[in-house]
């Protein structure tokens, strides 16, 4: 049997790149090393609840074309990512709006806010940030990093801030209206019946092989290819010739409690740095599911070592000069297409997920002319 296309992973990349293909009439064969589809963004119901798997995953995006795009696979609710940061205790709105800074110094205007955290900057005496703690000292003040940054960032990554680079934080957005509102995003939402049947959608009538480990099936196949979409690790492609790739992973505790309501909102970060883990989330609460039960997952950051999943890239100098490496390997090859976050070692969005997939698309589309 003759494909056109291989596609190495049933995660959203590789289920957007099969359905464009197929309906541009290429014949296209998906393997999936695991025994489900939808990658990370997988979905399982439980207690009648759509559990995340792989941890909390809210679609946001302003590209219309994309918005339009997955709402051809499914209907979306108005779920609206509000999160709540308790540091010990003491409850914040999330992100840092004026909710926040009232909560943290009773301030009630945008004045009173911007002059509180200016004044904290301006004793700091910070002109040139040369680390992570120093870059969100000079962007937010000593409150609000203490008591919200340091903590949840330190577990995130593993190291002090004082250790991490400065470029690892960009931006830290201060909101000075009352918007608890995460993402600041034209659309929003969750897909109803969960982020599984939206890919099943996509996949519906081409061929797919869960359990199938791609290194394992090209020794052994008898198939033959026109060209691989691959979304794997990019090191391992290339056997780790080059050296590995480091990221970070998570580790989930998943507890099903026999109540109806844990914790009353979707997420919530724990900032200090004492408790184990950086967020709780309680999955009900996205699709508003009523259930005589609840599922909550406890996220627990670690650093990832072999057979566990690759969740984040470190996209610092010596892990950008490595994937360097391997992108030339892969220039070699015209006959392999690397794609999402492990093919191209960039952590995406899922609404840059789909665009970037869209756009591979188009380049296969106007090679074939």
């Amino acid at each position: 049997m003759h494909y056109d296309y291989l596609i190495v992973g049933a995660g959203l990349t590789g289920a957007v790149f099969a359905r464009e293909m197929t309906d541009y009439g290429k014949k296209c064969l998906v393997v999936e090393k695991r025994n489900h589809i939808a990658g990370n963004i997988y979905t399982e119901k439980k207690e009648g609840i759509n559990v995340h798997k792989y941890g909390a995953h809210i679609f946001h995006t302003n590209n219309d074309k994309v918005w339009a795009y997955v709402n051809r696979f499914a209907s979306f609710n108005n779920f609206i990512n509000s999160p709540i940061a308790n540091y010990k205790g003491e409850l914040y709105n999330m992100p840092f709006n004026m909710n926040t800074f009232h909560q943290m110094w009773g301030v009630t205007t945008a004045e009173e806010a911007k002059a509180k955290i200016e004044s904290q900057i301006k004793d700091l005496g910070i002109t040139e940030p040369k680390n992570l703690e120093e870059q969100a000292l000079s962007m937010v003040g000593k409150d609000i990093y203490e008591k919200l940054v340091k903590g949840y960032t330190e577990k995130q990554w593993g190291r002090q801030c004082k250790d991490l680079p400065s470029f690892i934080i960009k931006r830290l957005p201060l909101r000075f209206e009352y918007d608890n509102n995460y993402f600041n995003a034209k659309y929003q939402g969750i897909p109803i019946g969960g982020y599984t049947a939206m890919v099943e959608k996509m996949l519906d009538g081409i061929e797919v092989l869960t359990e199938t480990d791609y290194f394992d099936f090209i020794e052994k196949t008898e198939h033959t290819f026109g060209k691989t979409l691959y979304t794997g690790k990019i090191d391992e492609l290339f056997d780790y010739s080059e050296g590995k790739l480091e990221y970070r992973t998570v580790r989930l505790e998943e507890k099903t409690l026999d109540k109806e309501d844990f914790q009353g909102n979707a997420v919530i970060n724990y900032t200090d740095r004492e408790t184990p883990y950086t967020r709780i989330i309680e999955h009900k609460h996205f699709e508003f599911t009523k259930s005589p039960k609840t599922v909550v997952s406890y996220e627990y950051p670690a650093e990832w070592t072999d057979g566990a999943e690759a969740y984040y890239p470190i996209n610092d100098e010596k892990n950008n000069a490595l994937v360097e490496k391997y992108r030339q390997l892969l220039s070699a090859r015209p006959d392999i297409i690397a794609g999402g976050r492990l093919g191209e070692y960039k952590y995406y969005d899922m609404d840059k997920v789909i665009e970037i997939a869209l756009e591979k698309v188009e380049v296969e589309k106007n090679a074939a002319v």
